[in-house]
């Protein structure tokens, strides 16, 4: 069995590398191109040739109604090789972001471990200077400050 195509293992390397992927992705495009340019000037030939095509007996419009099918046809053939192309160039665009992904992925992992080391240790506060201060003004108050409205103290209103 031949093909024109490349081999397997040449299409491997290509896969391997982001810019390489891109190039030959940039080729097929290319050539997809070609064809699209070549199937828009055969869609307007076959166009003017079906709608030339008369037959005796005919209204004006029989020979359009006969043409429709075809130039739909062509016209669907049309949309799915523009498609293609623009599958290839969004392909090329992720299978780079892809690599870009993986490159920073061990670099968000230690950012994230050292995130979470930080929130699970204890915090290291300073020695209050006062510890009446302390219990009064609430310096230190979470959950260990006073528990009803009766052991506030003299606490200055805000």
């Amino acid at each position: 069995m031949t093909s024109n195509g490349p081999k397997p293992a040449r299409l491997r390397d290509v896969a391997q590398n982001p810019e390489a992927t891109a190039r030959y992705l940039a080729d097929v495009q290319r050539v997809l191109l070609d064809i699209g340019k070549n199937l828009e000037t055969l869609a307007l030939e076959t166009r003017v040739h079906c709608r030339d095509t008369h037959v005796d007996g005919d209204r004006f419009y029989d020979a359009w109604l006969r043409a429709q099918p075809v130039e739909r046809a062509l016209k669907d053939v049309l949309k799915n090789v523009q498609a293609v192309t623009k599958g290839l160039e969004k392909s090329a665009y992720k299978r780079r972001a892809h690599d870009e992904a993986v490159a920073n992925t061990g670099r968000k992992r230690k950012e994230k471990e050292l995130e979470k080391s930080r929130r699970n240790a204890p915090p290291i506060q300073a020695a209050p200077q006062n510890s009446q201060q302390e219990g009064v003004y609430g310096q230190g108050m979470g959950y260990g400050g006073p528990t009803s409205i009766y052991d506030l103290g003299n606490r200055e209103s805000a």
